[in-house]
């Protein structure tokens, strides 16, 4: 189930690089290619919660099946259509809108998968390997679209969707889980304290890697094997600290403490441009991801009914996504601005400092994690006797 859904998701490591590539090789524009990447976010950011609830009342399948077919073609119209920006944007938004909701279906499958006692351990080890999508997704769809072209690829992700989307949509999992319809409206379960913290959150914490994505892209000139490299590492120290944290209690301050590590790292990557000095201390900002990504998979189960699962992860990716496409925006246009990608980092570093003021100022709103399980609360109804 982990080798499927990692290969399914192995896209979403390579899209927003492979349309920042071709969209500003494009038009010559980063603020061009950065509209592009924030409509494709926001396509995803509307859709997530959506496409999630629909799986409880359609199914898993029916529903992926549906998402990445239109996806696919998006991604083909993105790769071979000449097309102003407003067509660009269009296609994009498209694809996000399309977006197979992968991540609710399989963090919906775990708490039926493995016993309560395993689940965080399981969210940790998710949140961990998830980071062998972007150490090796960025390297090699910025050597493929440097060396054989932008279409190509584009031409590339779209394939992927394809063999990883099947892969995932026939395994024996995504058939048996059935997830009951909710009762409560669409949006409601946004608004309990722990998925809102974890939906804000996110939104911060992406919105600071997609800010570091398009400043590494800039720094090397439109990406290059470097680029590659940089980003990579900035995922090997979030794998390392996703594995190094698996078994350490959540409480209610892991999130500010793991905060603390992305932000310190982050506001170090603006003393230096220097290959050597940006892939040390992304790779110490790094460390704290994939814990602190952790943490909101934890504390949005365990305050859950399994029958709205899929739709509050569904929001919490939203927030990500939303997140996403504010901080590549920004950074694309202060690089366009001051010529420079300092101001992308300065954005990265901002976007993770308000991540760790929200988790102070709302640590209260914390579930404590210690000692009990993040599974989801049963979904129960009366009895009616006869």
């Amino acid at each position: 189930m982990i080798a499927a859904q990692l290969t399914a998701r192995f896209p979403n490591g390579m899209s927003s690089l492979a349309i920042l590539l071709h969209i500003e090789h494009a038009t010559g524009s980063y603020g061009a290619a950065g509209l592009v990447l924030a409509a494709s976010s926001v396509g995803q950011a509307v859709a997530g919660p959506i496409t999630s609830r629909w799986m409880g009342r359609w199914g898993m399948r029916r529903v992926l099946t549906l998402t990445l077919s239109v996806c696919v073609l998006a991604f083909l119209g993105l790769a071979l259509l000449r097309l102003p920006l407003p067509g660009y944007m269009a296609l994009g938004l498209v694809a996000g809108l399309s977006t197979p909701p992968i991540q609710s279906a399989v963090r919906t499958i775990y708490p039926k998968l493995v016993n309560a006692a395993h689940l965080t351990p399981l969210f940790s080890l998710d949140a961990s390997l998830q980071e062998i999508i972007w150490i090796v997704a960025p390297v090699l769809i910025t050597i493929v679209s440097t060396q054989l072209g932008t279409v190509t690829g584009l031409l590339l992700v779209a394939g992927v969707l394809v063999a990883g989307g099947a892969w995932f949509i026939l395994s024996p999992e995504v058939g048996r889980v059935r997830i009951p319809r909710s009762r409560r409206g669409f949006g409601a379960v946004v608004l309990k304290p722990p998925v809102l913290l974890a939906t804000v959150i996110g939104f911060l914490l992406i919105g600071s890697c997609a800010a570091v994505e398009v400043g590494v892209v800039r720094t090397f000139n439109e990406g290059g094997l470097s680029a590659g490299l940089v980003l990579a590492v900035f995922s090997v120290g979030s794998l390392v600290g996703g594995l190094a944290s698996g078994t350490v209690p959540i409480g209610p301050w892991a999130m500010a403490r793991r905060l603390v590590i992305v932000t310190v790292g982050l506001a170090l990557t603006m003393v230096s441009l220097n290959v050597f000095w940006l892939g040390g201390t992304l790779i110490a900002a790094g460390v704290g991801i994939a814990p602190a990504l952790a943490v909101l998979f934890a504390i949005t189960s365990a305050s859950v009914k399994f029958s709205e699962t899929a739709e509050a992860f569904g929001w919490v990716g939203t927030g990500q996504l939303i997140g996403a496409a504010a901080g590549s925006a920004i950074a694309g246009f202060l690089i366009d601005g001051t010529g420079s990608p300092v101001g992308a980092y300065l954005t990265a570093t901002l976007f993770a400092a308000a991540a760790l003021v929200v988790s102070v100022a709302f640590v209260r709103a914390f579930p404590d994690l210690r000692g009990r399980d993040a599974a989801p609360i049963p979904d129960t109804e009366a009895v009616t006797l006869p």
